[in-house]
């Protein structure tokens, strides 16, 4: 990006909100994460000084005024970042639509002072609130006109400035990777995928799915490569004439092959090639007349919109609720109403019309039949996803697969994660497609040498995205000593590639074997490594697979330690995460859960600090919120243990609060994956394969692979925007390898936001934010991590 000497570092404490009044509504569909986001919008205004007002009711509260336009405190928010839909309320209105409203509207915000509107909804209500904007010197003057305010109050609001943020389950909105709620209703469809799938089991039946979505296939297609679905139907891709052929013929083959089930999912839109919908019914019926099989339909409804926010939506929807109110106080008469998003892992602002034509253009080429234009429009992590499903859903008849007479063999290494199924399926899967023969590894390293390896096909990984932990087993052993017997594996299995699924010790692991090259002619082969760990501790990638599951594990521990909490008021839980000495967990952790404060090693903390945060407790149990939340990383510090934080606050808190410890331990490594690991395990997994396939056509000569450069070994990871192959040799030098975790670490930049929504003082840079960029229009090969 920039570079330091331009531009010197913006720090938000020098920005301030005094004098401005801050109106925040939700408008729309309701979406799990918007109380997060409202949240965020009110805690980070009033620490900047500004006034934050709720507008219940959408913009139906908005036109009614009186007591539908509030202001709040700091306690007003309290406890709700755990609870789904909407706390201020929502509804559809027709009265803003009318010009009447839309001034009633205007002089009841002017009566506020509020000229600053941050807006959560869907692209309808973004689009109106940019006409109300347009619109706002021209309603004043009329307002003056008529005599409701002075010319004064013409003069001195002027400008109304607008800052949206999307939430939306169905992900339909062009410009962010990720809208708020669309994990979330992900998590709820994949709940009942699993639960439908073990009944299907015993009854040998085909399950037909409807899941949301009138014009956009997101979550219809993300659950399909989630769950391993048979079919999807989505709007944006409709199936080739003669859909109805080909799908029997495949759920009867699935039948064929011994597979107890067959699951079809249908987005609420879908279409055939010419526009006519298909609906879940229709589907069932089909099933029913040409194969006789069992069938049922489930619609999911409302269901997907309900419960609790994910971690990510809750993280999201801070992020973007902090940028929302950064973006409105840097705002001027000249810069355009703004959405803020994320691309990749970055927040990132957009001006709101140019994302809300991309998402009509979306539907007008699905109006005119140009399906592939809507695909490319959705971005890349749609056509990603459409690709990837298609890659992993069919299998083509051993007649046509391509022979490579390559064996790749496939292990994962470390403690187990959730995800690292997913992303063995998908190696197995692409593998055989790309012409492969692939061997799966037992227990790791250890299994390598011990000779446990055996030929994996398709069908073995059929439902394996689902469960949790490591099915071929895992071992944290080196290879180190093992060396002699493990190229004595690869002779005799003639192995010519290694793809190794794993934590930190799959890193070290990989620099031993390429070290061990010039001993062992057999290493001499394309190696690379896919992230799975809880920790999120290896170098070279924002995300491993395995540590948003466990992330869903501490946040859920916590919101019932937290209900537990209040209900026997004044009590503060200190709570102990693992993650070796990587502070991600405990630090996005307590971001997610709302909590007092963070322990981890990253950041230094001592007897001071513990002293602060014990005042600081102090003075919140006189507000009405008499509870506290502390996480711990399990090595944070070897004398501050959590035993002595416990003791330590329970001394100094006597009289005021009572103190209780938990230590979450190894339940965070386990449970089944959320759709994040899933989908990320299978696309990184993917991708990982292809570029084996790559490294063996470029080092295969005289009828030998022999690769022994430092490209031939790498890590794939998300970094930013997007996915890298990175050699593991390049990456030695942003490892701290006695603690075993990256030099530097992205997520270090949010610890301010815990801090800041947890009512501390403290420094933030804001330098990456601030830029307006522009909707671009991807080129075909840019390909990004986004999920």
């Amino acid at each position: 990006s920039r570079s330091a000497m331009d531009h010197q570092p913006k720090f938000f404490e020098n920005l301030s909100g005094a004098g401005k009044a801050i109106g925040v509504l939700t408008s729309g569909g309701d979406a799990q994460g918007m109380n997060a986001a409202v949240r965020a919008v009110v805690r980070m205004g009033i620490y900047v000084n500004a006034k934050v007002y709720f507008v219940y009711e959408g913009y139906q509260g908005m036109v009614d005024g009186g007591d539908n336009i509030v202001e709040v405190s700091w306690e007003s928010v309290s406890s709700i970042l755990q609870m789904g839909g909407t706390v201020i309320g929502s509804a559809r209105c027709q009265s803003f639509r009318t010009r009447e409203g839309r001034l009633q509207a205007a002089f009841n915000l002017v009566q506020r002072k509020i000229t600053n509107l941050c807006v959560i909804g869907g692209d309808g209500s973004l689009t109106g609130a940019n006409l109300f904007r347009e619109e706002w010197s021209g309603l004043l003057e009329e307002l003056a006109k008529t005599g409701k305010i002075d010319a004064e109050a013409v003069k001195k609001y002027s400008y109304l400035n607008i800052v949206g943020m999307v939430g939306s389950i169905d992900n339909d909105f062009c410009g962010t990777d990720m809208t708020i709620g669309t994990d979330s209703a992900l998590h709820r469809i994949i709940e009942v995928v699993d639960a439908i799938m073990t009944t299907a089991q015993s009854h040998q039946r085909t399950f037909v799915l409807e899941v949301m979505g009138r014009h956009c296939g997101y979550l219809a297609l993300v659950s399909a490569l989630a769950c391993g679905a048979d079919w999807v139907f989505i709007p944006e891709y409709p199936p080739e004439e003669g859909w109805e052929d080909s799908m029997c013929v495949k759920l009867s083959e699935n039948r064929a092959r011994k597979k107890r089930l067959n699951i079809i999912i249908v987005a609420e839109g879908a279409i055939d090639c010419h526009n006519k919908p298909i609906t879940s019914e229709k589907v069932k019926d089909l099933v029913v007349q040409r194969l006789g099989f069992d069938t049922r339909v489930t619609i999911l409804g409302h269901v997907q919109r309900g419960g609790t926010p994910s971690a990510f939506d809750r993280i999201l929807a801070s992020r973007m609720g902090v940028e929302a109110v950064l973006a409105l106080l840097e705002a001027t008469p000249d810069t355009p109403a703004c959405v803020v998003s994320l691309s990749g892992n970055q927040a990132v602002r957009l001006p709101l019309m140019e994302c809300v034509q991309m998402t009509q253009e979306v539907q007008k080429a699905m109006d005119e039949g140009r399906f592939l234009e809507a695909v490319r429009l959705r971005g890349r992590s749609f056509e990603n996803n459409l690709n990837t499903y298609k890659l992993l859903s069919h299998k083509r008849p051993d007649a046509e697969l391509p022979k490579t007479n390559f064996n790749v063999a496939v292990l994962n290494v470390g403690a187990p994660a959730a995800g690292m199924n997913a992303a063995v399926r998908a190696a197995v899967r692409v593998g055989m497609t790309e012409g492969h023969k692939i061997f799966a590894v037992i227990d790791g390293f250890e299994g390598f040498a011990r000779g446990k390896i055996k030929e994996i096909t398709w069908g073995d990984v059929g439902g394996w995205t689902g469960q949790g932990g490591s099915i071929l087993g895992t071992k944290r052993t080196l290879p180190a000593k093992y060396l002699e017997k493990i190229a004595e594996q690869m002779r005799t299995n003639s192995i010519n590639a290694l793809m190794v699924i794993g934590g930190f010790e799959a890193y070290l692991g990989l620099l031993e074997l390429s070290a061990a090259r010039e001993k062992y002619e057999e290493f001499c082969v394309p190696m690379v490594m896919v992230p799975a760990t809880v920790s999120n501790n290896v170098p070279g990638s924002d995300f491993s697979i395995g540590a948003d599951t466990a992330l869903n594990t501490i946040t859920d521990t916590c919101d019932r330690i937290k209900q537990s909490a209040s209900g026997t008021k004044r009590r503060v839980f200190i709570i102990e995460t693992m993650g070796g000495y990587c502070g991600y967990l405990a630090n996005m952790g307590a971001l997610a859960a709302g909590a007092d404060a963070a322990y981890i090693f990253e950041e230094q903390f001592d007897i001071r600090e513990l002293q602060a945060n014990v005042e600081h407790l102090t003075e919140k149990m006189k507000t009405s919120i008499q509870r506290g939340l502390v996480l711990r990383n399990e090595n944070c510090n070897e004398n501050y243990t959590t035993d002595f934080i416990y003791q330590l606050y329970s001394e100094e808190g006597k009289g005021v609060f009572d103190c209780r410890k938990n230590v979450l331990g190894h339940m965070q490594q386990g449970g089944a994956p959320s759709p994040f690991d899933r989908n990320f395990g299978t696309k990184i997994s993917a991708k990982a394969m292809q570029w084996i396939s790559r490294k063996l056509q470029e080092t295969y000569r005289k009828g030998k692979v022999f690769a022994n450069t430092d490209d031939s070994v790498c890590l794939l990871g998300m970094r930013r925007r997007n996915l890298v192959f990175q050699p593991v040799a390049e990456l030695k030098n942003e490892t701290d390898f006695v603690h075993r975790i990256p030099k530097e670490q992205w997520w270090l930049k949010l610890r301010p936001l815990m801090k800041i929504l947890a009512k501390y003082k403290t420094s933030y840079d804001v330098s990456d934010s601030g830029q307006l960029e522009h909707v671009a229009m991807l080129p075909k090969e840019a390909e990004t991590g986004a999920i």
